[in-house]
């Protein structure tokens, strides 16, 4: 029987609500800071919901003038991220082209673009409409400019699965480079979605917080008084790359990449299966597919964006899954901090949960302040928390609307 090719995490980039860069975000994040705050635009003032977490560094502070004209605003996190994540994995540009791939996602793509020329149109007429509309708005975008910049010539993908794609994104790339179709895939998730129209959705189902007197303790998830999750924008690239190849360059290995399970619900456009059995199995099949025992199983980063019912039905479909496991694995409910990234959430979470692996260390979650008695599960509160020392392993598990269940796992690198 032909050995499984194993996959490691070799790069990292970010440009979230925390900062602008993966070093930041992360130190941010141990600090227990929120990102969440009011946004400035003239548009939010009458707005029912008037906050957001915003990415913390502008693109137009790290990228040309030229390049911020010709991409959505997705897609300028897309390459924002990308390139800290390429230098991070040593910039390998003599690698083969052809075995590299990229696989980054976006939940909703470019809505920003769509909405703002859909403006330009009404009032200035069709020959103002920008000749990079439609490159700028389509979900491929983010993936695509990635790929040219890269020159990647095994495949550039964009899963959609709302708030999954980014860790979906991510099981596509450990699975293309498990079939020998790449040795190196980019892989993340970016959204940018921060604008009156979408808000405005999101508020009308009832789905956003509207804890306007006091954003940075608007996002709470598992504590008794959440009322919705806070919109966030960023995005998060790792660098996933087969690990004989990255030995053989002396790439730098954060963890390995060792499983995921994939379900659907089949329940409801929006809602989360109260019984939380979609996630159950996803856990399960994450864990086949990793091929590890639950014992190993230390960390979690949860979902948990804050709503009432999603929190709770995640919850009890962990426990469910982990059984008695669930005892010694610490619970890191990261949105309290960066808001919910939609399909960027995934990827940076991932990044989440590799750091934690490598440094040993879970972070925490800020804002509760009346744990719900129906959490039964072992939250990190308010500062980080020393995870055991020798090889661990850590869960991040993500749900987009649909029914999308997607859970990875990953495992400390020992060499």
């Amino acid at each position: 029987m032909t050995q499984r090719r194993r996959v490691v995490v070799t790069g990292l980039g970010a440009t979230t609500p925390l900062g602008g860069d993966v070093p930041t975000t992360w130190a941010n994040l141990l600090a227990g800071k929120s990102g969440v705050r009011k946004l400035e635009d003239e548009w939010a003032q009458d707005a029912a919901v008037t906050f957001a977490a915003r990415v913390a560094v502008e693109p137009s502070e790290v990228m040309e003038r030229v390049e911020i004209r010709r991409l959505d605003r997705s897609e300028q996190f897309a390459v924002i991220a990308a390139r800290e994540a390429w230098k991070d994995a040593g910039s390998p540009d003599d690698i083969d082209k052809e075995r590299l791939g990229v696989v980054i996602a976006s939940g909703i793509g470019g809505v920003i673009t769509l909405l703002d020329q859909y403006d330009v149109l009404k009032t200035k007429g069709a020959r103002m409409v920008s000749p990079h509309t439609v490159p700028m708005l389509m979900p491929n975008g983010p993936a695509a400019n990635v790929g040219l910049e890269l020159k990647a010539k095994a495949g550039v993908h964009t899963p959609v699965s709302a708030c999954a794609s980014g860790a979906e994104a991510a099981g596509y790339a450990l699975e293309m480079i498990r079939n020998n179709r790449a040795d190196i895939v980019v892989t993340g998730g970016v959204e940018a979605a921060i604008h009156l129209l979408p808000m405005s959705g999101f508020a009308s189902m009832k789905a956003l917080s509207t804890r306007n007197d006091d954003p940075a303790k608007a996002s709470r998830p598992y504590d008794k008084d959440r009322d919705g999750f806070v919109l966030g924008e960023g995005g998060g690239v790792l660098v996933f790359e087969e690990l004989e190849h990255a030995k053989a360059r002396g790439a730098k290995i954060y963890a390995e990449v060792m499983g995921q399970g994939l379900t659907s619900d089949g329940y409801h456009i929006a809602a989360p299966d109260p019984d939380g059995a979609g996630v159950t199995r996803a856990v399960k099949f994450a864990l086949q597919d990793a091929g590890i025992p639950l014992s190993e199983i230390v960390h979690l980063n949860a979902h948990a964006t804050s709503t009432p019912a999603g929190d709770v039905a995640e919850a009890n479909a962990l426990a469910n899954a982990l059984g008695s496991d669930i005892s010694h694995v610490a619970v890191s409910a990261t949105k309290s901090m960066t808001g919910h990234l939609l399909g960027g959430a995934g990827a940076i979470e991932s990044i989440f949960c590799v750091l934690a692996m490598y440094h040993h260390k879970a972070p925490p979650t800020i804002n509760i302040e009346n744990l719900d008695e129906a959490v039964t599960v072992d939250v990190v509160r308010d500062v980080p928390r020393d995870l055991p020392a020798g090889s661990i392993a850590c869960l991040n598990d993500s749900f987009g609307f649909g029914g999308h269940n997607v859970v990875l796992v990953f495992r400390s690198y020992e060499g």
